[in-house]
């Protein structure tokens, strides 16, 4: 089991720019591929961004050229940068660890470890 614990988030105004951050600890957290998803109320969970610990990434084609993911591994963490935001990206943001990429993006269903969630919303 990994644990996560997020932090960063809070309000923007559309256009502007949020950084999260992803700390993982546990003694099989560099086995796991990491990312972000994302909760709108009463939207279903979706991913938004995952990284290998090689360094390859995948992005939701919803945030493509406005969000980076990437990693430290030396302490374990990932950090998702967030730019030109836009009001439809306010939403839950939660960490993930997961044994694949393809597993992170067939969806919320197969993650095993999730951290609390850090609220994000944009202004318009």
């Amino acid at each position: 089991q990994v644990q996560l614990v997020e932090s960063g988030g809070g309000l923007a105004q559309a256009g502007g720019s949020l950084r999260l951050s992803c700390a993982a600890s546990g003694r099989t957290a560099s086995s796991y591929v990491m990312g972000w998803f994302r909760q709108a109320p009463g939207k279903e969970r979706e991913f938004v961004a995952g990284i290998r610990w090689s360094g390859s990434s995948e992005i939701a084609d919803s945030v493509k050229g406005r969000f980076t993911i990437s990693r430290d591994g030396a302490k374990n963490t990932v950090t998702l940068q967030m730019n030109s935001l836009k009001p439809e990206d306010t939403a839950l943001y939660f960490c993930a660890a997961s044994p694949s990429i393809a597993t992170m993006k067939a969806g919320p269903g197969g993650i095993g470890s999730w951290g609390q969630g850090t609220q994000v919303t944009v202004s318009s």
